[in-house]
């Protein structure tokens, strides 16, 4: 059922928007990452239609590695960039499936089927585009369990079935500083430009308790702040994984093999995990078992430890404070920039 907001929203990208360019704040672009793409995810991106990127809202480069033959859902998909270097990524054994509820964005993507499908050299097209609400995916036609990769969108609990055990849910978005107050909720440029659609950075833990999903782990931020009055924004990038019902939640040794093409020597796994190739390391039994049900398990050897005690849904506390992107964007030197079209 569409809402207000559904509407609003659906007005400012459909009819007032042409281009990122017509954006009202200026801000919903997520700034640059603080780590260079690979090769692969910048390639996949410069053969994506031009009409397709003029269009492009998105925040961020929500592309996780070892992508190939998987099955990805792009949530809030608009023009469709993100899925046509998905098309590319997960190659022609792999399908994407975007939702977004804006028609004219829906039919601006399905335009270039054809184009992209010659443009990697597809037997058949492995891109599906449908028009529906990310807070009834049943209702679209997309089924639980039925992905390997979610991105984009924060996970609330109409997702949280959607993904395979081992899946994972890969999102980039801006996070605010504090809740956003009631009388900023109804300005519809704020809604479409992504600055209240934003998770209140404090309360991005817990939702994944009762779901077997893992704490979750800042990839990276990106190097931009934002301003709307009082609060702050920060862009980054978390993942969060599906684990086992029942899993072995026991500390691990493991080495990195190494046999990521684009990551040879090491692999940054998120802000607190750097593999390096065929170095041993002891990781916690939450990312032991993260490794073992993944698609990254042939990537790594595992030695379990003796077994402990661990909550797969502990309350993370301050000393978790490689999750922060405000701590981590400011750690690693963000360039900080005043929203000036939206000071009220």
């Amino acid at each position: 059922m569409r809402t207000a907001v559904n509407v609003a929203v659906q007005k400012y990208y459909g009819k007032r928007l042409e281009s990122s360019g017509d954006l009202q704040t200026g801000a919903a672009s997520c700034g640059s990452s603080c780590r260079p793409a690979p090769r692969s995810v910048t390639e996949a991106l410069s053969e994506v239609h031009p009409e397709v990127t003029k269009r492009f809202f998105g925040c961020g480069l929500p592309f996780p590695a070892k992508l190939e033959g998987c099955r990805v859902l792009d949530l809030g998909s608009g023009s469709g960039r993100d899925c046509y270097a998905f098309s590319k990524l997960v190659g022609p054994n792999g399908h994407v499936t975007g939702i977004d509820m804006t028609q004219e964005l829906v039919i601006t993507a399905l335009q270039y089927v054809q184009y992209h499908q010659d443009k990697f050299g597809y037997k058949e097209p492995n891109v599906t585009f449908v028009q529906g609400y990310m807070e009834n995916l049943n209702e679209a036609g997309i089924q639980s369990d039925s992905m390997d990769v979610i991105q984009l969108c924060y996970p609330d609990e109409s997702l949280l079935t959607q993904r395979n055990e081992g899946g994972e849910l890969y999102f980039s978005d801006m996070f605010a500083s504090k809740i956003i107050p009631d009388h900023m909720k109804q300005d519809a440029v704020l809604w479409g430009d992504g600055r209240l659609s934003v998770l209140a950075q404090s309360n991005l833990i817990g939702p994944q308790r009762g779901f077997q999903l893992s704490t979750p782990r800042l990839s990276e931020p990106h190097c931009a702040l934002h301003f709307v009055g009082d609060i702050s924004y920060a862009s980054g990038t978390y993942r969060l994984f599906k684990l086992p019902r029942s899993p072995a939640m026991s500390n691990a040794t493991v080495t990195y093999k190494g046999t990521l093409a684009e990551f040879p020597d090491q692999l940054d796994f998120d802000s607190s995990h750097c593999f390096k190739k065929d170095v041993s390391v002891q990781v916690n039994g939450e990312m032991a078992a993260i490794l073992q049900s993944s698609r990254f398990s042939s990537d790594f050897k595992i030695q379990m430890l003796d077994k402990q005690d661990y909550d797969i849904n502990i309350v993370l506390s301050s000393q978790y404070c490689h999750l922060n992107p405000f701590l981590l964007a400011d750690k690693l030197g963000s360039s900080v920039k005043q929203c000036s079209k939206t000071s009220k």
